[in-house]
């Protein structure tokens, strides 16, 4: 299922599914320890004798976010309940707390209680063995607790006090006029455990019994109650802090209490708003569906990083369910991509701390291993170190040259040169050197690796094109930094590369490059003739101009082979793509549609481009891509070939870095070709007066 909300600060983040469940808690790493494991955290509203929980099927749901914020904006109407509630969630910009709003409206034209019940399914350290609930009295809230992973629950409302007065409730610090803080109703209790199914059955009559511990596999439900009338809506707050001990979260709390739950709501929204315009853009007539795709990319590309630097691929705990594991990884390629449209978009201190996270992780050898976790420690992998012909290494090799590719793009953009000058001797080079050394003498071309689809072992023209540009970019590294016989070591074995793909990746036989290659002794070569959307990178990193003949011919069978001839559309991956399969009629669906592929095609349209209608093909890409997000922005990893269903896991961080990557490249584009043709100057990108009102 998809996660429609996410929300998080780079040591928090929560995921909201479709239904409008918490479904994934990850802490204190973005996409490490999910205390969730993508168990329901269900939500149930009782009024007049009757209860409903928000997976019924009588709610009617929007869910999106703020303009601009990685706060929510989601609308609940259940008619049968004649309730209509507002909700505002977010994940607080600087400490570990998720608050929530409630607004609810009264819809029946009488005065009414209701009751809303929230349930936590934790399994802590992501199992549910050990772990502890219970009620704690003196701040009337709820504790789930693991060794060095503290919850507590606590909420709000703002009825039935005089304006002025203030509840007391053993000793806390007031807070604002008018608020009662503290839950109403709990229960803490076993499930999964012996036919127990969990506190959450208990909430249905609309009264939790008040179970306050339980200890092993447990959950809880707590309620809160508030008077409606018609007219004003009554208001109901609930927020979880987060921390490593009872006095962290305590504090937290004091702090939600003292300040209000509302105001980390704003100042939240504030800081968001302001981060995602950092650079006063002007998009001039760009229609604001896509200017808007693209801000929200940018917000939910953040959501998937780790303050550490880790960039992790997505963090949609379902895809268990497919693959027995996750994709809430660091891949070095997808982290390259996403800091290059972090570097765009001039966000480069996130980015900064992806290359720092490299540079620690990167062997002393000179290469990447498949993927890693959040923390930097080795993730786990099907990548095999035992091949046919004795040991290989277990990589994909375009990682190892897209991060150098990355890292100049970003050096060359910002001169931070104080702080790349570490980076230089311990990746750059250490990189550089060993891919040098991991060539074919008899060829020219790299030694066998995974491909970026992680499925192929081979010499394949994505990994050829990206550690070409490696080498380049390590070229110019060492010619900035002085050492020029270590520039013209690396620029040759780049030109031997090129040379290299001349001769074996492009097949006259074909007319085009080929994905993948193997030579073999006797000089003769094996070929895959596959066409892959992959073959885009021969001329993205700069190893063949886009308007190369030969690259035409390879981009123009891509996109007459590979788009999806569907009413959907779309560019799938490969012929007859595996993954997800949706359909066997491989000449109309050689596979799902993917946004990553089918954005690949909009950039080679922009770089095509002549004139500002040239570009035309590349915006209603952009548009195929902008419609097909979920109502709240979310971009999955792939869309089903006839319903435009969202496939795999969702947000795939890459989906949005490709989004952000193609707009900041069109957007350019469009402004170069509409200069002014008497002067030359062309539009500005950024607004001229960030004067503060």
């Amino acid at each position: 299922m998809p996660r429609d909300l996410p929300i998080g600060n780079g040591a928090l983040l929560v995921n909201f599914d479709s239904l409008y469940q918490i479904r994934d808690i990850y802490f204190p790493y973005v996409g490490m320890e999910n205390h969730a494991q993508g168990h329901a955290f269900r939500f149930g509203v009782w009024v007049d004798g009757m209860f409903r929980w928000i997976d019924d099927p009588g709610w009617v749901r929007d869910l999106r976010y703020r303009t601009d914020t990685l706060v929510t904006s989601v609308g609940l109407h259940h008619p049968e309940l004649e309730l209509r509630i507002e909700c505002a969630d977010a994940v607080d910009l600087a400490i570990n707390l998720l608050v929530r709003r409630f607004d609810v409206h009264e819809l029946s034209g009488r005065p009414r209680e209701v009751r809303f019940f929230f349930h936590h399914d934790f399994h802590i350290l992501e199992n549910p063995v050990g772990d502890t609930a219970y009620y704690e009295p003196q701040r009337r809230c709820l504790i789930h607790y693991k060794g060095k992973r503290w919850f507590l629950i606590n909420g709000a409302k703002w009825d039935g006090l005089p304006p002025g007065v203030v509840e007391e409730d053993g000793g806390e610090e007031p807070g604002p006029p008018g608020m009662v803080v503290g839950i109403d109703q709990w229960a803490t209790g076993v499930k999964e455990f012996m036919g127990k199914e969990g506190t959450w059955k208990d909430a249905e009559d609309g009264q939790l019994q008040g179970n306050p511990i339980a200890q092993g596999s447990v959950d809880s439900t707590i309620g809160l109650s508030a008077k409606t009338s018609p007219g004003s809506p009554a208001v109901l707050h609930y927020w979880m802090a987060v921390g490593t001990t009872f006095d962290e979260v305590a504090e937290i709390n004091r702090s939600v209490r003292r300040r209000g739950p509302d105001e980390f709501i704003g100042r939240t929204r504030a800081y968001w708003d302001l981060w995602v315009d950092k650079s006063e853009w002007d998009f001039g007539e760009i229609p604001e569906e896509i200017v808007g795709c693209f801000r929200r990319s940018l917000l939910l590309l953040r959501t998937q990083i780790d303050n550490g630097g880790a960039i992790t691929a997505a963090n949609d705990h379902d895809i268990i369910h497919f693959a027995r594991d996750t994709y809430s990884y660091m891949w070095p390629r997808d982290g390259a991509l996403a800091a290059h449209a972090l570097d765009l978009s001039d966000h480069f201190q996130t980015s900064q701390a992806f290359f720092d996270f490299c540079h620690r992780v990167i062997t002393k050898e000179g290469y990447f291993l498949h993927k890693y976790n959040p923390d930097g420690s080795l993730a786990s992998s099907w990548h095999p170190w035992q091949g046919k012909e004795g040991k290989q290494l277990p990589i994909q090799e375009d990682e190892t040259g897209l991060v150098l590719w990355a890292l100049w793009k970003h050096m060359d953009r910002f001169r931070d040169v104080e702080w790349a000058k570490d980076k230089y001797r311990g990746l750059v080079a250490r990189a550089a050197d060993w891919m040098v050394s991991y060539r074919d003498k008899s060829t020219g071309l790299p030694h066998p690796s995974y491909d970026l689809w992680e499925e192929r072992y081979g010499v394949h023209a994505f990994t050829v094109a990206a550690v070409w540009a490696g080498l380049v970019a390590a070229s110019r590294f060492a010619y900035r930094f002085n050492e020029g016989h270590l520039a013209q070591k690396w620029k040759g074995a780049a030109d031997d590369l090129r040379a290299a793909a001349d001769r074996f990746l492009y097949r006259p036989e074909l007319g085009r490059f080929a994905r993948t290659v193997d030579v073999k002794g006797d000089g003769k070569v094996d070929v895959d003739p596959t066409l892959d959307a992959s073959l885009y990178g021969l001329w993205y990193f700069g190893m063949y101009p886009p308007d190369d003949p030969r690259i035409v011919r390879t981009m123009e069978a891509v996109r007459e082979r590979l788009w999806v001839k569907t009413e959907v559309g779309g560019l799938a991956r490969y012929e007859n793509d595996y993954y997800h399969q949706a359909s066997r009629d491989i000449e109309r669906v050689p596979g799902n549609p993917w946004f990553v592929c089918t954005l690949w095609l909009a950039q080679w349209h922009i770089a095509l481009a002549k004139s500002a209608g040239d570009l035309g093909p590349a915006l209603d890409i952009l548009k195929w891509v902008a419609s097909r997000a979920l109502p709240s922005g979310v971009l999955a990893e792939q869309v089903h070939p006839y319903t435009n269903a969202p496939l795999s896991v969702s947000p795939l961080t890459w989906s949005h870095a490709a989004f952000v990557t193609a707009f900041l490249e069109y957007a350019d584009r469009l402004a170069s070709l509409s200069a002014c043709p008497a002067c030359g100057q062309r539009p500005p990108l950024r607004r001229t007066d960030t004067s503060v009102p």
